[in-house]
């Protein structure tokens, strides 16, 4: 997703007046932190009804699983969203960079963790739907997650106060362009994350199976 430039737009990347208003909404700093708050408030409560599972798994595995089949919708978009304003930044886009970068130890250190744990934690899960097993897979599906717990726990103690501030701040000028895309794009996230998990659901049977031995 990247705004085109015009002959007005100069060398900052900023989208031009040739460009409707409610795209640089859209894909302006605003509404990137506005669709970054929104997918990780949707994430937060997900998140917190797969860690349940955990607590009861041999009981709770079918929602264990169709859950984390679900979150990849969401965490998809979570990842391009953050993406995109990491590239933005970096690319010295004037409306980004007057934003500011993340803390250095969120920047240099929690980020890139959390990002290769989420990676690892949901690719392992895919792995182990795929081919059940109980091998190098599901330990490196358990370790990762223990990782990622760190990371995601200081993730949301730094950002909380100010994606709900975001979210507030969206809903409160909701008739303001840009903010129906988000809400959009937010829900078809999920609608996309429920399709997948109902499609693979079937391939659980093999760890039900194994419960019942």
């Amino acid at each position: 997703m990247q705004t085109q430039r015009s002959p007005q737009s100069g060398s900052t990347g900023r989208p031009g007046p040739d460009v409707p208003r409610s795209w640089r909404r859209f894909a302006g700093a605003r509404g990137n932190a506005g669709l970054t708050s929104l997918v990780g408030s949707i994430l937060l409560v997900l998140l917190a009804v797969e860690g349940a599972t955990i607590l009861r798994i041999q009981q709770l595995l079918s929602v264990h699983i169709f859950v984390g089949m679900l979150l990849l919708g969401p965490v998809a978009l979570k990842l391009a969203s953050t993406g995109y304003r990491f590239v933005r930044y970096y690319g010295r886009n004037e409306e980004y960079v007057r934003l500011g970068p993340p803390a250095p130890l969120m920047r240099f250190l929690v980020a890139p963790v959390l990002v290769l744990s989420t990676l690892t934690l949901f690719a392992s899960g895919i792995a182990l739907l795929a081919v059940p097993q109980r091998g190098t897979v599901f330990l490196l599906h358990k370790a990762s997650f223990i990782v990622w717990a760190g990371a995601m726990t200081l993730h949301v103690l730094t950002y909380a106060l100010r994606a709900g501030r975001n979210i507030l701040s969206d809903f409160s000028a909701r008739r303001s362009d840009g903010w129906i895309y988000r809400v959009a794009l937010a829900a078809l996230a999920i609608v996309a994350g429920t399709i997948t998990a109902i499609a693979t659901y079937p391939l659980a049977d093999p760890w039900f199976h194994h419960l019942g031995r």
